[in-house]
């Protein structure tokens, strides 16, 4: 028989989603008593993981039920708001097999042997990058949740240039290797890379660069347009239209991550980035916080105040339980409950969602396993917009090693704004450059037959051409907030978070959680260090050290990052995981 919950609380929150998770974990970190609720029985709303299995059942039960609108309900009547049954579901879904019946296995898979291995899928509806000196890394490390996750460092930023896939060079060394820019290229790239290093974000550093693009400030430095391209498009991950002052900032944070962790400006949570919102909601739970996922979660009950209508209690089943404020994720709240008014003039924050997915299998990783070495395969790839479209497509290529996918099978997410109804019609230009639905079989001739045991020359050609195995495409919606394009009033004491942001790291969605935080608790810090489970003590004796053991100084924060730091920037450790960890994904995913 199902207990009853505490009846009150000083923050109730609707959602496991990264925004919602954050500003519970900063709740509770700070002595709050916390309810996190979530009407699924998984972690992460659209920010969740799911194995392949998962994944396809989701698809489908999300992509039947969803419509372009929010659904329909009742008005809120006797001062109760009921809320949305389906929150997070996705739209537009749909999916494809290679034709493995009609053309045979490809490189050994089947359509069959996927299908076993779906426990070593972790397939994110929101895969994102973190940058080594990005504000999730350092919200990480501050607040000392990174002990909770497991990250490595890419292998590798690529690009497409005259109609080849290519290694962007990034580092000093990586400028000076490569085979595709020659001496001269070098210098100028060097040199350009070292001023956008040294920029500083003053009024006289910004008067300079105001009222010019970045790609004509990439001109005026005389970059060849192989180099143009690769700064604008995979170092800045920028556009034609994107500020110069914007660009120099974007190349100065891809530079400054370089080194930290390995040749990589990049990490990625290895099991996917569904585990980031499981990180925050584990310090919540380790700092009191209670959770019930699964939990029908029928609305918010309101009273009457001189303004209008205030939060009162959120009901669950039988019970009405109360707070101070109510934190709601991204689709509970249906729109009749916001009171809306044309925006004021001036600059509109980026809206949330509105994203074309795609999440597709190949056999052969970018450009050929010869790019790709030492068993790597986990890749950033930024196609630029084409000719009608605002944005480009960001292209994350996972392998093995990150712990999302089986050995000898690569995982490709796609993901652009959508500009129409159908996410596969939106990205399929884009796919289409780099993968294919055909499966170039070897063919060796009599004569190679005859001589295969004689000469280097019979070598058999490595294959390059990334076959799609498996292909789904689905939309991730905006919040109702940012579909309405509107200034939206709420009732006292609730508060709306938005869904994914179309953005490589999580900037905007860690400064959407920090301002809805302080918005709450003004007085408080946010997310202060968590100490490690041998610096707590129980009772009032404390420790003694032993001989030898160094003592930190009074108020000196212990440093439990360090170690995470030490251990990434051994680059054999941050660019391939251990294989005997990877083999085990099976077992940290069974439960999802």
């Amino acid at each position: 028989m199902e207990e009853d919950l505490p009846t009150e609380f000083d923050l109730i929150v609707i959602g496991t989603g990264l925004t919602e998770s954050i500003v519970a974990a900063a709740a509770s970190r700070i002595g709050k008593t916390v309810l996190h609720l979530d009407t699924n029985d998984y972690y992460g709303g659209y920010w969740a993981s799911f194995n392949l299995e998962s994944f396809r059942k989701y698809l489908h039960s999300t992509s039947d039920s969803s419509t372009d609108s929010a659904p329909i309900v009742e008005p809120i009547n006797n001062n109760f708001l009921r809320l949305n049954s389906l929150p997070t579901s996705v739209r537009n879904g749909c999916e494809r097999w290679y034709e493995f019946t009609e053309k045979g296995e490809v490189d050994g898979w089947n359509r069959e042997r996927i299908e076993q291995e779906f426990r070593r899928f972790n397939i994110d509806l929101a895969p994102k990058l973190l940058y080594a000196r990005g504000t999730m890394v350092d919200l990480l490390i501050s607040s000392n949740i990174c002990r909770y996750a497991e990250f490595r460092a890419l292998d590798r930023v690529a690009t497409v240039w005259e109609g080849r896939i290519m290694t962007v060079p990034c580092s000093r060394s990586d400028v000076f290797t490569s085979k595709d820019v020659n001496v001269i290229e070098k210098r100028l790239l060097m040199k350009f890379l070292q001023s956008c290093a040294s920029y500083e974000a003053d009024a006289e550093a910004q008067g300079e660069l105001e009222g010019k693009t970045f790609l004509e400030h990439l001109q005026a430095h005389k970059l060849t347009p192989n180099l143009i391209h690769y700064v604008l498009c995979a170092i800045a991950m920028g556009n034609d239209r994107t500020p110069c002052r914007d660009g120099v900032a974007a190349v100065k944070k891809f530079l400054m991550s370089l080194g930290h962790y390995g040749n990589s400006p990049f990490l990625f949570p290895v099991y996917g980035c569904g585990e980031i919102p499981q990180c925050f909601c584990r310090l919540c739970a380790v700092f009191g916080g209670i959770y019930c996922l699964n939990k029908a979660v029928e609305g918010i009950q309101m009273e009457k105040c001189n303004e209008g209508l205030k939060y009162e209690s959120v009901k669950c089943g039988k019970q009405n339980i109360s707070s101070k404020h109510v934190v709601v994720g991204q689709g509970y709240l249906p729109r009749t409950v916001f009171n809306t008014s044309t925006p004021t003039e001036g600059e509109k924050a980026k809206p949330c969602g509105n994203l074309a997915r795609a999440v597709i299998l190949t056999n052969v990783p970018f450009g050929g396993a010869s790019q790709n070495p030492g068993g790597g395969g986990v890749a950033v790839l930024k196609l630029p917009a084409l000719s009608d479209r605002q944005d480009g497509v960001t292209i994350l290529q996972m392998s093995h090693s990150s712990g999302t996918c089986p050995k000898e099978i690569y995982l490709i997410h796609a993901t652009t704004t959508a500009i129409s109804q159908s996410p596969e019609e939106d990205l399929k230009p884009y796919i289409a450059q780099i993968l294919s639905k055909d499966y170039p079989k070897p063919v060796k001739t009599e004569e190679e037959d005859d001589s295969s045991t004689v000469g280097e020359g019979n070598v058999q050609q490595e294959n390059t051409t990334s076959t799609i195995l498996y292909e789904a495409y689905f939309n991730i919606p905006s919040c109702l907030v940012c579909a309405e394009k509107a200034d939206v009033s709420l009732p006292e004491g609730v508060h709306v978070v938005c869904g994914p942001y179309h953005e490589l790291d999580y900037d905007q969605t860690i400064r959407q959680a920090t301002t809805m935080f302080r918005e709450i608790y003004p007085d408080e810090d946010f997310l202060p260090r968590a100490p490690d489970p041998e610096e707590i003590i129980i009772g009032e004796e404390e420790p003694v050290p032993e001989q030898g053991e160094s003592v930190p100084e009074r108020n000196e924060p212990v440093d439990n990052a360090s170690e995470c730091r030490e251990t990434e920037a051994d680059t054999s450790v941050a660019q391939e995981a251990k294989e005997d960890t990877i083999d085990k994904a099976e077992e940290c995913t069974e439960h999802k």
